[in-house]
């Protein structure tokens, strides 16, 4: 049985798994209320687990080093309580070659290289080589669906991932190609970023010892 997670938890991991993001945002990721959620980041940074930084008239929250290991710890705790260990660490197994696909995919969609010039960039002229990437993607897609519904019959919170993926890439499938890798909408690289984050953090793995 599925089981949903503390909130106090979830703005910490929002906080951890977007990077860096404004109230508003670290509330949404969850669906948890946005005064309640301001009310918990403010006591998080007097434990010094997140800062607030602003420049050029924006601002977010992010981890401090503290908070890293603190999120981390709630995790743990949260997976052995709930039992989800094994299954998490099986689908963190699978992820990888995934993820592999993924980055290879995403740097395909950025350059195309020529005779001349290795790192030319994609200007999405060739048809079929965007063609190519996309189905790619759309492998991958196909992939995530049981991985991600294991993942969500041990917490709520890894839901969704396999519906925005499928959702970003439909949107690029109808030719709006920023949602492939770009970071300031939910494309599919974002949204691949945010599970690989949301797993190593479950498991505390450090993301430069990965395999």
């Amino acid at each position: 049985m599925t089981r949903d997670s503390a909130a106090d938890l979830l703005v910490l991991h929002s906080v951890r798994i977007t990077g860096f993001a404004d109230t508003p945002v670290i509330a949404y990721r969850y669906g948890l209320d946005a005064a309640e959620t301001k009310e918990m980041l403010h006591d998080a940074e007097a434990r010094g687990w997140v800062e607030h930084t602003a420049f050029a008239g924006s601002g977010g929250w992010s981890l401090t080093e503290t908070g890293r290991a603190e999120n981390e710890r709630l995790l743990a705790a949260e997976l052995a309580r709930v039992g989800g260990a094994d299954v998490v660490r099986d689908a963190y197994r699978e992820f990888l070659p995934l993820n592999a696909l993924l980055l290879r995919a995403c740097t395909d969609w950025q350059l195309r290289p020529t005779a001349g010039d290795r790192l030319a960039v994609n200007d999405h002229s060739d048809p079929a080589w965007d063609a190519r990437i996309l189905d790619e993607l759309a492998g991958i897609d196909r992939a995530l669906l049981p991985l991600a519904d294991r993942l969500r019959g041990v917490l709520t919170r890894f839901r969704g991932y396999d519906t925005r993926f499928g959702a970003a890439l439909a949107r690029a499938r109808a030719g709006q190609g920023a949602w492939v890798d770009r970071t300031d909408v939910d494309s599919c690289h974002r949204v691949w970023f945010e599970l690989h984050e949301d797993l190593i953090a479950t498991l505390g793995i450090d993301r430069h010892a990965e395999p």
